[in-house]
């Protein structure tokens, strides 16, 4: 089994939402079509494409976030109650940055 490496598979993350990021961006300026019915669907799904883009953003602001903790050394403790994170949640999610308790009591 391959060992769980945080910084990897958090700058793996990071890379994926800015990829993520740029191509939404990209299709978020390009130009409308001049007809007007074509124009009312491009601005629908423009603003699912900035919903997109907004949550792609938070998502890359949490994995900075736990890179950053990973050079604090305070990767892997749940911001909640500071219990070690347990591994298998870590590798499901890298950024995760609770417990599941803490996470369900949260919900």
């Amino acid at each position: 089994m391959n060992q769980f490496e945080p910084a990897s598979a958090l700058k793996a993350l990071a890379q994926a939402y800015q990829t993520r990021i740029d191509a939404i961006t990209r299709d978020l300026q390009r130009s409308h079509s001049a007809d007007f019915a074509e124009q009312a669907v491009q601005r629908q799904n423009d603003e699912v494409l900035q919903r997109l883009l907004e949550e792609a953003q938070a998502e890359l602001l949490t994995v900075r976030h736990a890179l950053q903790r990973l050079e604090d050394g305070r990767y892997g403790l749940c911001l909640g109650c500071g219990e070690p994170i347990p591994l298998p949640r870590l590798q499901a999610l890298p950024a995760a940055e609770l417990c599941l308790a803490c996470a369900q009591a949260r919900a």
